[in-house]
């Protein structure tokens, strides 16, 4: 007896059928847009999610703010940790400091907040870059006021407040622009 043959396999048309391909991708759920405009090529990017749609639309120069902003407060810090005289000799004009402990103090929270600092510039997240733009606004704006409130009771101005008073104003509007300008919405294309 003679073994019959089988039949020639037959190629599915469903792969080169357009129509076919539209139907199948429609029944799964994917190729259609969703509410923002986004087409999913897969089940798993619309379970998972786009990670385009996270993030952040980094506006020009922000990292290098957040690297001098790093730098800053933990040089600050540094010399207020170590040098708690010189650091008040440049700013108030005065020799001598009655406590070193206050100005040790400012150095170590100071050394805290550098750390926010520096663990912001290493992160993607809108929110934590956000904030930590926001303390760095806060700050300035608490400096720029207590050292304004020291030299109207002081009765005397000193060039390196006053320099101090200038610098933290400039950083007040820098740290409030990229704030606002992290957390703007992206423009659709």
């Amino acid at each position: 007896m003679a073994a019959k043959q089988p039949p020639p396999l037959m190629k599915k048309h469903s792969q080169t059928d357009l129509v076919s391909r539209l139907k199948t991708r429609k029944i799964l759920g994917v190729g259609g847009e969703d509410d923002d405009g986004e087409v999913h090529r897969s089940k798993i990017s619309q379970v998972l999610g786009n990670e385009i749609k996270f993030a952040v639309r980094e506006p020009l120069g922000l990292r290098v703010w957040q690297l001098v902003s790093a730098i800053m407060f933990s040089g600050v810090a540094i010399m207020a940790l170590a040098f708690p005289d010189q650091l008040y000799d440049a700013i108030f004009d005065e020799e001598s400091v009655s406590s070193k402990t206050p100005i040790r103090l400012y150095g170590g929270a100071l050394l805290s907040i550098s750390l926010i600092m520096w663990n912001a510039l290493y992160t993607a997240e809108k929110v934590i870059i956000r904030w930590s733009l926001l303390t760095e606004a806060c700050y300035f704006a608490v400096q720029f006021l207590v050292t304004t409130a020291s030299l109207v009771e002081s009765s005397r101005i000193a060039t390196g407040a006053v320099l101090l008073l200038v610098s933290r104003a400039l950083f007040i509007l820098i740290s409030i622009y990229y704030y606002y300008q992290v957390g703007r919405r992206p423009k659709k294309v």
